[in-house]
C-alpha cells in the first residue's frame, strides 16, 4: 500500500537521482554541446563556449536547488512541516528557480530554445512562492492555535 513514507522515500531518492544526473551532464557538457552543434544549425552559430557557459552557470543554481530541496524533505520526514525553516528553503528554491530562469533567458540570446527551459524555470520559482505563502500562512495560523490554548 501507497503511503506517506514511502512517497517520502520516492522524492528523496529522485532527489539524489537528479543530483547524480547533474554531476554527469556536467563531466558529459563538452560531449553533449558538441553533439548538439553537430546536429543543430542554429547551435552551431553559437558555438561551444556559450553552451557551456549556460550550462557551468546554470549547475549552480540547480545544484543549490537539489540540496536545499535535500534538506527541505529531510525535516518533513522528521515531522517538521509547518515551520520557519520550511519557508525560508521553499523561498531559497524559488530564487534558484528564478536564477536559473535568467541565465536560460539571457541565453535565449544566443539560441532561442533557452527561452522554453527559462519560461519553465520562471513558471516553477512562481507555484514555489504561492507554495511558500501557503506555507507562511499555515506557520501564523499554527502559531495563533498555540498561543490560544
Amino acid at each position: 500500500m501507497w503511503n506517506e513514507s514511502k512517497s517520502l522515500m520516492l522524492s528523496k531518492i529522485s532527489v539524489w537521482l537528479f543530483m547524480a544526473l547533474l554531476v554527469v551532464c556536467l563531466v558529459l557538457a563538452p560531449r553533449l554541446v558538441a553533439r548538439l552543434i553537430f546536429m543543430s544549425h542554429s547551435a552551431s552559430d553559437a558555438g561551444n563556449a556559450l553552451f557551456l557557459l549556460t550550462i557551468y552557470a546554470g549547475a549552480i543554481p540547480a545544484g543549490a536547488l537539489l540540496v536545499i530541496f535535500n534538506i527541505f524533505l529531510s525535516r518533513i520526514g522528521k515531522g517538521i512541516v509547518f515551520a520557519g525553516e520550511n519557508i525560508r528553503s521553499l523561498r531559497q528554491i524559488s530564487w534558484c528557480c528564478f536564477i536559473g530562469a535568467a541565465i536560460c533567458i539571457l541565453s535565449a540570446l544566443y539560441y532561442l530554445p533557452w527561452l522554453a527551459i527559462g519560461v519553465a524555470a520562471a513558471f516553477m520559482g512562481l507555484i514555489l512562492r504561492v507554495v511558500k505563502n501557503v506555507f507562511s500562512k499555515a506557520v501564523s495560523l499554527q502559531d495563533d492555535a498555540e498561543l490560544t490554548i
